[in-house]
C-alpha cells in the first residue's frame, strides 16, 4: 500500500518548499500525520489509507526529507520553532478554517509535543497522538528531578535511558553519520529493519533514505542539547493527548513517561506490544485508536457527544486491550460470550466466532454497544480445518492480524469409559483438542509471521488434572489442551507470544444443557442434562468471573490459571497429595 493515489501539493515556508500528500474527504475532519527520522511521509502509508475512510488524512515531508527540499545552510535549518512555522503553514494550506488533529511518531512525534505545547499553535489544534517520541522539555525535566533527588530506582532509570540513547550521542558527531547513511548503513537499512523490526519489506523505505539520514542528523544537533539543559517550564499541553507506548520500544523506555501527567491535563494512555517502527507493523491497531480518539475530540469539540474522556473504554485493563483484535471461538454463550464482551468493555476490536451463526452474531451485536472498538461476528467449526483456515484467511485480510486468541469452543461428554463409543471419543477430541490445535496452528502462525508478539488462551478445565470414573473422554482431551498449551508456551516464548490455559471448574454456562451422557438412552439423557444443569445453577458460579481471569492473564502473561475455588483445591492436590486425588477419582456420582 502505497501513496500514488494520494493528491499531492506543495507548501512553502521560510524558503522550503514541503511535499504535501492528502487522503480522503477534503471536508472531513483534517489528521496530520508527522514522520520521523530518518523516514519520510511513506511511513504512515498503511495508517494513512486506513483513516482515509474516515477522515481527511495530510501527510507532508519533513524539511530536508522525502521530496522537501533542505534548508541552506542545514546547521539551524531544523530548529523545533521552524519545524513549527512548517506545521503551522501545512495546517493553514490544507485546513484553514478548523482545527488539526495532528499524529507524530519518532521525532514527528518530538516536535509536534512542540506544536502540542507552544502559545502560537493554540486553536490550530485539536488533538495530538504521541508515539515513540518524548517531548525534549519533559525529558529534560524528567533528568533534571533524577539528577536533583537521586534513588537507586531513578539512577537505574537514567542509565537505563542512557544506555538506550546511544545512537544520540552517534549523531551528535561530526561528518560521520552522513558518511554513513550515504553509504553502507543506508543500503543495509531495510535489511536491518526487516530482521530486527520485523518491518515487511513492502517498498518502504524509499529511495530517498540516504539524503533524509543525512539531512536529519542536525534535527538532533539542533535542538536536543539546548533543550535538555534548558527545558521550557511552561510546556504544558494545551490539547487532548493520546499516548501510545510500545512496550518493545529499544529506543525509549516506558518509564520517560512516569511523570506526563504533570504536563498534560487530558491524557488517554495506551500500551502496545511491538518495537519501535509501529507505523508499519501496527498500522490496523494504530488506525483503530486514532480514529477513535479522534472522533471523541471531535464529539467534544462540537457538544453533540460526550467529553474525550469518556469516549475511551473505560473497563478493566482498556489501557492495555484498546483497539487490540481479539477472536474468540464458541462466543455464542457461556465463557466465549462473557469473554468477548469483557475485551469489548475494554475497547478491543472483537470477533466473535462460533457455529451458531445467532448467537454469535447477537454476542457482537451487544459487544458494539457496550464499548467494543468495532465488533463482527462469524460462523465456523473450530474442528473443520479447512473452515478455520478460510476463517484465518478473512480475519487476516478483512480485520488484520489477529493479537488475543481465545480458544474457548467446547463441548461436555460424561460416562463411563467401556460406555464411551469410538464416535464419542471422535466428536470430543474433533472439538476440545483439534479446535484448539487448529486455532494456535493457523492464527499462532500469523502472529509469528507478523513478529511483533500476541497472546493465545486456550480453555483446558480442573478436569485436566483431576481425574474422575465418569469423565475420560473429557478429562483426556482438557489434559491434552493444557499440556498443549504448555508446550507451546515454551516454543513461542521467543517469539513474544504468550500461551495461557485457563482451567475453569464449575461454572454456569449452557454446556450442560448440551452435554453427552455415553450409554444413556434420550430419555436419562435429558434428565441427567436436567440434573447438571441444576447443579451448576447451585453453583452459580458466573462465566463473567472467567473472563476476567482471561483478561489479568493475558495481561500478566500466567501459564495455567485455575479459576474457581474448586480447581485451585484441585491443582494443589494434583501437586501436593496425588493419592487423595486418585482417591476421589474413584468415587462414583450420584445418579
Amino acid at each position: 500500500m502505497d501513496l500514488r493515489d494520494a493528491r499531492e501539493r506543495w507548501v512553502r515556508t521560510g524558503g522550503i518548499e514541503l511535499c504535501v500528500a492528502e487522503l480522503g474527504d477534503r471536508t472531513r475532519p483534517t489528521v496530520v500525520l508527522v514522520h520521523g527520522y530518518p523516514d519520510s511521509k511513506e511511513v504512515w502509508s498503511q495508517v494513512a489509507h486506513r483513516l482515509a475512510e474516515r477522515w481527511h488524512v495530510v501527510l507532508y515531508d519533513v524539511r530536508g526529507h522525502g521530496r522537501s527540499t533542505a534548508p541552506a545552510p542545514l546547521r539551524g535549518g531544523f530548529t523545533l520553532e521552524k519545524l513549527t512555522d512548517d506545521f503551522l503553514a501545512v495546517a493553514d494550506a490544507v485546513s484553514p478554517d478548523r482545527p488539526v488533529h495532528v499524529v507524530g511518531h519518532d521525532w514527528g512525534s518530538v516536535q509536534s509535543w512542540e506544536f502540542a505545547t507552544v502559545e502560537r499553535t493554540k486553536g490550530r489544534i485539536a488533538s495530538f497522538t504521541s508515539m515513540s517520541g518524548p517531548s525534549l522539555d519533559h525529558f529534560g525535566h524528567w533528568i533534571k528531578q533524577r539528577v536533583s533527588h537521586p534513588s537507586p530506582r531513578r539512577v537505574g532509570q537514567l542509565l537505563g535511558q542512557g544506555a538506550k540513547s546511544w545512537y544520540v550521542y552517534a549523531l551528535h558527531t561530526p561528518v560521520l553519520p552522513e558518511l554513513a547513511w550515504r553509504g553502507p548503513l543506508g543500503r543495509q537499512w531495510p535489511r536491518m529493519l526487516e530482521r530486527m523490526e520485523r518491518v515487511p519489506s513492502d517498498g518502504y523505505p524509499t529511495s530517498s533514505l540516504p539524503r533524509d539520514a543525512a539531512h536529519g542528523a542536525w534535527l538532533y544537533r539542533d535542538n536536543v542539547r539546548a533543550r535538555l539543559r534548558r527545558p521550557r517550564p511552561d510546556a504544558t499541553a494545551h490539547v487532548p493527548v493520546q499516548l501510545i507506548t510500545p512496550t518493545g520500544d529499544v529506543f525509549l523506555s516506558e518509564t520517560l513517561y512516569d511523570d506526563l501527567d504533570t504536563w498534560v491535563p487530558q491524557l488517554v494512555r495506551r500500551t502496545l506490544p511491538a518495537r519501535h517502527w509501529v507505523p508499519r507493523t501496527r498500522p490496523d491497531q494504530l488506525s483503530a485508536w486514532i480514529s477513535d480518539f479522534v472522533s471523541g475530540c471531535e464529539a467534544e469539540s462540537s457538544h453533540d457527544g460526550p467529553p474525550v474522556q469518556e469516549t475511551v473504554a473505560t473497563g478493566a485493563h482498556a489501557e492495555h486491550f484498546g483497539g487490540r483484535l481479539v477472536l474468540v471461538t464458541g462466543a455464542a454463550s457461556g465463557i466465549g460470550r462473557a469473554t468477548t464482551l469483557a475485551f469489548a468493555r475494554a475497547g478491543a476490536r472483537v470477533v466473535a466466532v462460533d457455529r451458531d451463526a445467532g448467537g454469535a452474531a447477537r454476542t457482537a451485536d451487544t459487544a458494539r454497544l457496550i464499548g467494543a472498538a468495532a465488533a463482527w461476528s462469524e460462523t465456523a467449526d473450530v474442528s473443520d480445518e479447512q473452515a478455520m483456515e478460510k476463517l484465518a484467511e478473512k480475519v487476516a485480510s478483512e480485520y488484520g492480524t489477529v493479537d488475543v486468541l481465545v480458544n474457548n469452543a467446547g463441548i461436555g461428554l460424561s460416562g463411563s469409559f467401556l460406555e464411551t463409543t469410538s464416535e464419542d471419543w471422535r466428536n470430543v477430541l474433533d472439538v476440545n483438542l483439534w479446535g484448539v490445535i487448529h486455532g494456535c496452528r493457523i492464527f499462532g502462525g500469523q502472529m509469528a509471521d507478523r513478529g511483533q508478539g500476541g497472546h493465545i488462551v486456550n480453555i483446558a478445565s480442573a478436569a485436566a488434572y483431576q481425574p474422575s470414573r465418569a469423565l475420560p473422554a473429557y478429562s483426556t482431551s482438557k489434559a491434552a489442551v493444557l499440556m498443549l498449551s504448555e508446550c507451546l508456551r515454551a516454543e513461542l516464548a521467543e517469539k513474544s507470544i504468550g500461551v495461557t490455559a485457563i482451567c475453569p471448574g464449575f461454572v454456569n454456562t449452557p454446556i450442560t444443557s448440551t452435554a453427552r451422557f455415553a450409554g444413556a438412552d434420550e430419555a436419562d439423557e435429558a434428565r441427567l442434562r436436567k440434573r447438571a444443569t441444576r447443579l451448576y445453577a447451585l453453583r452459580n458460579y458466573p462465566p463473567e468471573k472467567v473472563a476476567d481471569a482471561i483478561l489479568r492473564a493475558v495481561v500478566h502473561n500466567r501459564a495455567v490459571v485455575p479459576v474457581t475455588a474448586e480447581a485451585r483445591g484441585s491443582r494443589l492436590l494434583s501437586r501436593f497429595s496425588p493419592g487423595t486425588r486418585r482417591a476421589l477419582a474413584r468415587l462414583r456420582p450420584p445418579l
